[in-house]
């Protein structure tokens, strides 16, 4: 067997799928278990390699919020 890099194993794993059979890749990474973590950072990788810089923004601006939105919910702390 050859040695592969990491990023070559997963790309391998998933570049013969369907759209559908991607997303239920996706779906069944998110909240699984941890392992699954460097597989949806490599096909992150690719995508924000082959976007644009708006859709670079819209990404950052989504993950920002995602990150934001329990502080914005939360009452204000007592000072």
């Amino acid at each position: 067997m050859n040695n592969l890099d990491l990023r070559q194993a997963i790309v391998r794993r998933v570049q013969n799928k369907s759209g559908e059979e991607l997303t239920d890749v996706i779906d069944g990474s998110i909240g699984a278990d941890e392992r699954a973590l460097p597989g949806l950072g490599v096909l992150f990788e690719m995508i924000w390699q082959d976007s644009k810089t708006p859709e670079r923004n819209r990404m950052v601006e989504l993950l920002y919020n995602h990150l934001h939105q329990d502080a914005a919910s939360a009452p204000p702390s007592p000072s």
